[in-house]
Formats: structure tokens, C-alpha cells, sequence
């Protein structure tokens, strides 16, 4: 592979910038050069977060431009429709089959988009995932970026073992059973 972009996208609190960077240490550790970039933007409220993941043999810089991105995973559909436009004519998108308010849509302003994964369909390969349902049946619902990242893994690359490797030095100590059980049922779904 010479270059692979990765873009991670959802609402704060989702496990956006820890998803990235269990991909970008997973890129590192098999021996990879690896970008990160991240964009907060109003995260703690609620609101987008982008992150970018680029590896390959050499990668000068970390942003990836408008029709570059190889997969895109969302872990919310209107992050998914909102950045869609990244990816690549063969690219792919995984998303979070979860619907998540924002806050002109909260207030009234503005109307949530109907048919977001059909209209995506039409358009681009669209993988979904129903990781909080998944995360749910672990009993925390938190694990659903590691069911997200299971199912993407298969898209990114890397073996099995490598993920649950990074899995396991990348999250809290409490948690690394439950992550790596939500990615292997996201990989396995």
C-alpha cells in the first residue's frame, strides 16, 4: 500500500480522536508513516469532530483534501452526510446507523435530513454498523466507537490481532476487555 485516508467523524463524546488514534498507532506499530490531524471544533457541546488519518510509506502532511479519503467512518449519519464529499469514488463509508440532534435542529431552526443512508447509497458504498445497540448489549454504551472501529478495521487493514494489540495499550485499563470485546463484534458483525 502506498497511502491510505482515513477520515473519523461524530459528536463530541463519541470517541472520535480516541478512534483515530488507535488507528494511527496501529499504522505506526506494523510500521507505517503516520499523520494525525484533529479538529475539535465545539466538541464538548455536542459538536462535529473530524479527525484525519493518513499513513503509507511516506506522508509529508497530516489534511487530507476533498475527494481523497480512502474511509471515512462516522459514528453519527449526519456526520456521515455532512462529509461525505471526502471521499474517493471508490471509497467507503461506515457509519453508525444513530441519530444524534444538533443543536439548530435541537432549537427548531433547522429539520433533520430524512434518508441519510439511502441518499448515501445512491452515491457511494455505505456500510453501516448499529454500534450503540451493540454497545448496549455489552452494558456500556461508551464501547460504540470500538464496535465502529471493528467493523472499519476490515476496510482499513491490519490483522485482527493488531488492532486488539493497540486496543489494549491505547485505552483506559478498566476498560480493555469490554473495547476489545465491542471490536471483535464489530469485525465479526
Amino acid at each position: 500500500m502506498e497511502k491510505l485516508n482515513v477520515m473519523v467523524v461524530g459528536v463530541g463524546g463519541q470517541g472520535t480522536l480516541l478512534t483515530s488514534r488507535i488507528i494511527g498507532k496501529t499504522a505506526l506499530s506494523v510500521g507505517y508513516d503516520v499523520k494525525l490531524s484533529e479538529v475539535h471544533g465545539m466538541a464538548q457541546r455536542g459538536g462535529s469532530v473530524v479527525t484525519f488519518v493518513r499513513f503509507g510509506k511516506s506522508v509529508s502532511e497530516p489534511v487530507v483534501e476533498e475527494g481523497d479519503v480512502d474511509v471515512l467512518i462516522s459514528f453519527e449519519r449526519l456526520e456521515a452526510l455532512r462529509y461525505a464529499h471526502f471521499l474517493k469514488k471508490d471509497g467507503v463509508i461506515i457509519v453508525n446507523d444513530c441519530r444524534i440532534d444538533p443543536m439548530p435542529v435541537v432549537i427548531g431552526a433547522k429539520q433533520y435530513p430524512e434518508n441519510i443512508i439511502e441518499t448515501l447509497s445512491k452515491t457511494h458504498k455505505v456500510v453501516t454498523v448499529d454500534g450503540l445497540n451493540i454497545a448496549n448489549s455489552l452494558g456500556n454504551s461508551k464501547v460504540l466507537n470500538s464496535v465502529v472501529l471493528g467493523r472499519a478495521g476490515k476496510y482499513i487493514g491490519f490483522s485482527k490481532e493488531d488492532w486488539l494489540s493497540m486496543i489494549e495499550k491505547t485505552v483506559p485499563p478498566k476498560t480493555i476487555d469490554i473495547n476489545k470485546k465491542a471490536f471483535l463484534l464489530g469485525y465479526e458483525e
